[in-house]
């Protein structure tokens, strides 16, 4: 075998490396804008909806209710995307662009799923704007889960009532702790 032939082979062997790290690169970072994009959603949704409901059920008010989602919109959508930089980081496998995409598109998702809520509040009487903010939400999160489902080839049905049951949890207690608020130091 001549000298010719292994530096042929060594060449395909680096291209071969290449080529692979570069769809390795590719899939991690596609796996850092899904893992920011769905924490920002469904973090925007249900802290969103939880925070809504609890302050019109303590409040009343809609000054309050839009002052809070801004505050969710700026404060927890900064605090998930630092959450999630760390978390990230813990796991010691991914590259810094990859980790700083996860953080970026986690900040992005959560602020703009957070003030899509706002848009009800502008249109609507306040009662109305609650409850059209929480079909808003839950169809997206239904959407949403109904996409995980089919890419995790199982039933969607299932991962629906799964997430749908979570959100409505938060909802339901948000709008107890609201009143209990109320009743107590209002």
């Amino acid at each position: 075998m001549s000298k010719n032939y292994f530096l042929r082979q060594l060449q395909i062997t680096s291209l071969t490396i290449r080529i692979s790290g570069q769809i390795i690169g590719e899939v991690m970072i596609k796996h850092s804008l899904k893992t920011g994009f769905s924490f920002g959603l469904t973090s925007g949704i249900i802290t969103t909806l939880g925070l809504m409901v609890g302050l019109h059920s303590g409040t009343h008010s809609k000054l309050v209710v839009i002052g809070g989602i801004l505050t969710i919109a700026i404060a927890d959508a900064f605090s998930d995307a630092m959450g999630i930089h760390i978390s990230e980081e813990t796991e010691n496998r991914h590259t810094t662009k990859e980790i700083w995409i996860a953080t970026m598109s986690t900040f992005i998702s959560k602020f703009a799923f957070a003030l899509t809520f706002i848009v009800p509040l502008l249109l609507l009487q306040l009662p109305t704007a609650i409850i059209a903010s929480v079909i808003w939400g839950l169809s997206l999160l239904s959407i949403f889960s109904f996409h995980i489902a089919k890419e995790q080839k199982t039933k969607p049905s299932k991962v629906i009532l799964e997430h749908l049951l979570i959100a409505l949890m938060v909802i339901i207690i948000t709008h107890y702790v609201g009143n209990w608020i109320k009743s107590s130091f209002g």
